[in-house]
């Protein structure tokens, strides 16, 4: 069983070899549509029948695999700091050197199984060289510099629009309004305004930068999705499953409150400060569906997030850094597993019907 963690990685990684199959898929369809038969494909070219499409298939495939691990895993944090254009830049030297490997590699593989004989053949090198100086070769480089600057626009873009919204919006599934019943954790940094006049607006943008990287292995490990980003607020939601698996939001929030507990020197030290944080957990139907012409989100509405809001704007009243509904404590029942305390049922604002709240004592 994968871990969270993980499984997000894989499912990060699958589209990079599914915009290579599809995109390779293309070209051959575009070489198909102009020479009107694979039989009249340069003598350059390696000759398609089943075996050699399938194996050109599992290859194509395989390298956009590769990339997007090579991506994910190592590219993306050495060049973060640098503008696209520059990333993409240095990007576009690595693997150009990475395709001349594959190449390398799976030309002659090819071309063994066209000619039926073993690598070694003088005839297999031959068309090897004859393929690096032909206009098939630099075909194949757009088609490779095509293939990697969808891959990188994708990994771009994903990490703006947030992996399971660019996928929602591909496969339509908020296209149609529907109703769901989903968890909401709305999460404030302490005394924010004062740390934005104590630091001013640029170290302030850069410690809500950290702040927040504090939290992306909590949110991932406890499979939160990151709503919105207000200032210096954060919401966080999780899809109604069961009292055993909806515990994850508690577990995500004491998970977070100790990521930013590990680092509290290196904010003393970076901002003469460390940042705290309140929360406030509440569970409830909402309507979900894309919104917008000129830009197109996907959009909560229901009482649950207003209701959340004015749970957390409770805290600095109880001195609590956590409140909970007593909704979300009848979901979890005896999965709740932490000491909790009554604080009162409370009218909320522009609410009629009263609401029990609680704080946990332990973890």
């Amino acid at each position: 069983m994968l871990s969270p963690k993980n499984k997000r990685f894989a499912y990060r990684i699958i589209p990079f070899g599914l915009i290579w199959l599809l995109s390779g898929w293309v070209f051959l369809l575009v070489e198909l549509a102009a020479t009107g038969s694979f039989s009249e494909l340069p003598a350059t070219a390696i000759q398609m029948d089943f075996q050699i499409f399938l194996l050109s298939s599992l290859a194509i495939t395989a390298v956009g695999l590769l990339i997007g691990f090579i991506e994910l895993k190592y590219l993306d944090h050495v060049f973060s700091n640098k503008k696209f254009a520059l990333r993409l830049f240095y990007k576009l030297l690595i693997y150009s050197l990475i395709f001349f490997l594959v190449i390398f590699v799976t030309f002659p593989v090819a071309a063994s199984l066209e000619l039926n004989t073993h690598l070694l053949d003088t005839r297999v090198w031959h068309k090897y060289f004859n393929y690096l100086v032909s206009v098939t070769h630099l075909s194949t480089a757009i088609q490779l510099a095509t293939a990697l600057l969808l891959s990188l626009f994708y990994s771009e873009i994903s990490e703006f629009a947030g992996q399971n919204v660019l996928l929602n919006f591909f496969i339509g599934k908020y296209h149609v309004p529907r109703e769901e019943e989903r968890i909401f954790m709305f999460l404030d940094m302490k005394s924010s305004t004062t740390i934005a006049e104590k630091l001013g607006h640029l170290e302030y943008f850069k410690l809500l930068r950290e702040y927040y990287n504090c939290f992306s292995d909590a949110i991932i490990q406890y499979e939160g999705e990151i709503y919105q980003y207000v200032g210096d607020e954060i919401i966080l939601s999780w899809k109604i499953r069961s009292a055993r698996s909806d515990n994850r939001c508690l577990n995500c929030f004491f998970a977070m409150k100790e990521n930013l507990r590990r680092r509290e020197d290196w904010f003393r030290e970076q901002f003469g400060l460390v940042p705290t944080f309140k929360a406030g957990i509440h569970l409830g139907k909402v309507t979900t569906g894309e919104i917008g012409i000129i830009k197109k989100d996907i959009l909560f509405t229901g009482d649950v997030l207003n209701a959340t809001a004015r749970i957390q704007g409770l805290c600095n009243t109880y001195d609590v850094d956590l409140i909970i509904s007593a909704d979300l404590v009848k979901q979890l029942g005896s999965n709740l597993h932490h000491d909790v305390k009554f604080l009162g049922k409370v009218e909320l604002r522009g609410k009629q019907e009263k609401k029990e709240l609680f704080t946990l004592l332990s973890n």
